[in-house]
This record gives structure tokens, sequence and C-alpha cells, in this order.
């Protein structure tokens, strides 16, 4: 069986960690597998992909933009060579959906649907487009109940080919991570330190951390690992606030788990989320965890880790400070969040998928 993943570049989202880790997994099943990508700029997933000289890799460079109608005509050519091909995001989901469409070999398409809400949805005309193309997939996979019921009530009714499957991750990695000295970080080993892992676009809000760490004492120090458009944004909003000397962005890295294993608290605040990896790996770390009360996340976490309102950076910091010193209620924190992790174990994940792919290839219905 030939697979091919379809994603727009290899960042530092969740969606992306996703299809490498399932890029890897199903490669080493024996599975023929390649990924196509929008865009191939570097990054540390793309140099873990390469490390891996059985699965192919096709990158088009038709133009800069990955917004580019163009690429439906490049995408044509290659998926008839696949027996299935797995698309995430937007709009990787338009031009497979539309070059599978005009195409006369027409291979089995699916569609993994990562977020709650996106901005197409606040446009009326895209509702129409949207229910066209997720028409055109033979499965679509949600990945948390939030995304699953949100999806079901934009698209309406006529649609049967969904199917909810938890995002996983690698549980062992994060157990068994080991940590950094805060020292090796350049932080005083008194010094707090807070942690968020997240790329930087208008779906995540690194302003609100930025703005609780204002009101927290000086020893309280952050680590923000993602890049995105809005990174500098969040550089002025440091500068404003005077914390260039407790703020540190780290850009993308390759060792996140040792680096939530070194701080104190690890924070996602986020405007929403579909089943965010991120917030699976902070609840996995050992470490308290904080996230956002918004859709996709909150009801994640809430019952596991801390949660506090959308955008409400004052009860963020008084969350940090409890949390920092109130042992107990650290300790039950860490205790109750790695057990809803232990529920996203990336094994599961991976046989539901394998699962909705044999039956695909053979033609039998779910």
């Amino acid at each position: 069986m030939k697979i091919l993943y379809v994603i727009n570049s290899l960042g530092a989202g969740g969606a992306e960690k996703l299809v490498v880790d399932m890029c890897v997994a199903f490669s080493a099943q024996g599975l023929k597998v390649t990924v196509l990508l929008l865009d191939s700029t570097p990054t540390p997933l793309f140099e873990k992909l390469k490390e891996h000289s059985v699965i192919d890799i096709i990158c088009l460079e038709t133009s800069k933009s990955i917004y580019n109608p163009l690429f439906v005509f490049k995408i044509k050519k290659i998926i008839k060579k696949f027996d299935i091909v797995h698309v995430h995001l937007f709009p990787s989901s338009y031009w497979v959906a539309l070059a599978r469409f005009i195409s006369f070999n027409k291979p089995n398409i699916i569609f993994t649907e990562h977020n709650t809400t996106n901005r197409r949805r606040e446009i009326p005309i895209f509702k129409y487009i949207d229910r066209w193309v997720y028409k055109q997939y033979q499965r679509i996979v949600t990945i948390s109940d939030a995304v699953d019921t949100s999806l079901k009530s934009y698209l309406g009714n006529g649609f049967d080919n969904s199917i909810k499957i938890y995002n996983g991750i690698h549980l062992k990695t994060f157990k068994d991570a080991q940590p950094y000295l805060k020292t090796a970080l350049g932080f005083k080993t008194n010094d707090k330190v807070l942690i968020q892992v997240s790329s930087f676009t208008a779906q995540k809000d690194q302003k609100t951390l930025i703005k609780a760490l204002s009101m927290l004492p000086p020893n309280y120090h952050l680590l923000l690992v993602g890049h995105g458009p809005l990174l500098e944004d969040a550089k002025l909003l440091v500068k404003q606030l005077k914390l260039e000397q407790r703020v540190q962005f780290l850009g993308i890295r390759n060792d996140v788990p040792s680096l939530l294993k070194s701080v104190d608290v690890v924070v996602l605040a986020s405007h929403y989320e579909g089943l965010s990896l991120s917030c699976i790996e902070g609840m996995a770390s050992g470490k308290p965890f904080i996230a956002s009360n918004t859709p996709g996340l909150g009801d994640i976490v809430n019952g596991a880790g801390l949660v506090f309102e959308d955008e409400n950076h004052k009860v963020l910091s008084e969350q940090i400070m409890l949390i920092i010193e109130n042992i107990e209620l650290s300790k039950e924190v860490i205790k109750t969040c790695q057990l809803k992790a232990s529920k996203f174990d990336i094994n599961i994940m991976f046989n539901s998928y394998l699962k909705i792919y044999n039956n695909l290839n053979q033609n039998i219905d779910f």
C-alpha cells in the first residue's frame, strides 16, 4: 500500500508533528510512505524526516505562496500514483480535493481536521465551498470531541464520512526525557521558569502569558518555543513591558521534552485548539500544567490541570503563583495531568488510522 501525506509545510505545529510521526511509524511497518510539501522551508521536523531514507519527500516549488491554485495541476499528476492520500490543513485540503475532482484516476483521499474553528467559517460563502470540499474526501478524521462537534455543526446534514481519532504522543519520550540544569539555560537555581510551546499565530495567545509574567516577581522567567508570523508582535510587547531580560525566544526546537522537564510550570495560552499535541505533551511532562479554558483546550485540561478564561492575564498570573507556592496542589495537578495524558498514547492513534487505510484500500465501509 502506497500512502501520500500532503501538508503545507513541516513547521512546528501539532499537525506537522503528527505527519512526521505517522510517516516514521508506518514506513517501519513496511508501507511505502511519501510526503508532499507545498512549502519546503528547512525546519527541525523536515530534517528529522530526511533522516529516514525510505521516506520520499516531494517539494512543490511553484510559488513562494502556499495559496497558489496552480498547485492543483502538479498535485493532480502526483496523487494518481498512490492508494491513499492523507491531507492535513488548509489550503492543502482544497488543492487535493480539486486535484482529485479533475483527475481520471481517483485515489482514496482522507482529511484530518485539527481545529474547532478557522477564519473561513466567519465568511458565509465559504460554508458552501467547504461543504463541497469536504464531500470530496472518503473520510474526514476529527481529532477530539470538540473538533467533531464543531465540524458537524458547521457542515450540517449530509455528511456521514467522518470518524473521530484522538491525536497521540510518544508518552515514553516525555517520561524518559532528561532535564537541563537551570544554570545551563542561563538562569539562577532559585529562578522560576515558565514555558509555552506553540506557533506564533492568531490562534495562539503568547501575549496573555507575557502580560501575566509582567505581574510576577522579577525572578520569574519565560521560555517561548516556536515560530510564526506574529513572533515580532510578541517581541514588541516584551520590549514595551520591559521584560527583555526575563523572556527568551527559542525558535523551533527538537529538544522540547527536555525543555518541558526543566521548567517549573508549563502553560498553553490559546484562543482555540483542536486537540493540541502541545497540550498533551505539557500534561505528560511531569510538571504542573495551566491552559486557557477555550474551545478544544478547556474540555481536555479541565479536571486535570488549571484553566483560566481567555485573555485573562491577571488570573493566569495568580494561578502561576498558586501552583508554585502550593506544593500539594502542584503534585495533584501533575498526577491528574499525567493520568489524562495516558489516554492519548500514539500507538492507539496509529492503529486507528491503519484500520482506515486498510478498509479504504479494500473498499470496506466503516
